[in-house]
């Protein structure tokens, strides 16, 4: 493949949240996708935060995440005496837990110009702390540019 073949396109957008729980980005990743030109490669999708995570998940039945944000609370409970570091209140070790659990970064393959998501899959961004935060997402799209 020739250097002029492979292109690279990064854009970044912010999502403000409501407050812990899930909020799904698949519209806007797509929409990066899309403008990047690319058609076949990979979308690499990026968190920049600690105290919050990006999950690709079941879309369609919302109490499967509901399920998830209940099994975070049994693992990583909010003001546990185990927790050392509560500086910002005593969700604050929990939500890095589990950011840690989960993770702050995704990749995807691109196919026909769009994530190669399945049926029932969204890209979300799962918010751990109580409170609405206003969290970056850096999009970072590869492969072969649109013929």
């Amino acid at each position: 493949m020739s250097a002029e073949a492979f292109r690279v396109h990064q854009a970044s957008f912010a999502i403000t949240t409501r407050g812990r729980g899930t909020q799904d980005i698949t519209r806007e990743v797509q929409a990066v996708v899309r403008d990047s030109g690319i058609a076949t490669g990979l979308c690499h999708v990026f968190l920049r935060h600690t105290s919050a995570g990006l999950v690709i998940t079941e879309n369609a039945d919302p109490r499967v995440r509901e399920d998830l944000e209940r099994f975070m609370a049994r693992i990583a409970p909010d003001g546990d005496p185990l927790w050392h570091h509560d500086d910002e209140g005593p969700d604050d070790m929990p939500a890095h837990i589990r950011s840690v659990v989960g993770d702050v970064a995704l990749t995807v393959p691109v196919g026909e110009g769009r994530c190669a998501l399945g049926t029932w899959q969204g890209l979300y961004l799962w918010e751990h702390r109580r409170h609405g935060h206003r969290r970056e997402i850096v999009v970072t799209v590869q492969g072969i540019p649109r013929a």
